[in-house]
């Protein structure tokens, strides 16, 4: 079974702190990434943190709703369509999780201040492990690097 899941409990950095971050190393092992929000919005204001993520580069993305997302290393969207062939989904806004064997990997971030994204998490986890899957729950220590939990 593949579509291993792995939580994101972002307690002492925001989703514009950690995201990038992952987003490179992902990028870094040679795998493509397909970012999943809820919200319309939201991808405006992911297209700006990876434009200023760093000061002397950029994480290169485009949008599903652009031309050539099969070309894009990262792709913002707001369906699971695997448009970019995408190795590893990035799950945000407590966004269902459709097909998770369509991935490699699914991240699932959330806010420890949203509690509807926190309830769809413990679900989806209740759920991954009822089903067998391999499941990792990551979260930030004091210093803010990750440390997986479970």
């Amino acid at each position: 079974m593949a579509g291993e899941l792995w939580f994101y409990h972002l307690e002492r950095t925001t989703l514009a702190d950690a995201l990038p971050e992952l987003l490179e190393k992902t990028l870094e092992k040679g795998w493509r990434a397909l970012v999943r929000t809820g919200h319309a919005d939201h991808i405006k204001a992911l297209e700006s943190t990876l434009w200023t993520a760093k000061e002397d580069s950029f994480l290169a993305h485009g949008r599903f709703d652009e031309p050539d997302p099969d070309r894009q290393p990262i792709l913002l969207s707001l369906t699971e369509d695997n448009l970019n062939k995408a190795q590893i989904l990035f799950a945000l806004d407590g966004v269902d999780v459709e097909n998770p064997d369509g991935f490699e990997r699914v991240c699932v971030m959330f806010d420890a201040s949203d509690e509807q994204a926190i309830a769809a998490s413990r679900a989806l986890w209740k759920q991954a492990k009822a089903d067998g899957r391999s499941i990792a729950y990551w979260q930030q220590s004091i210093e803010g690097r990750w440390e997986k939990k479970a």
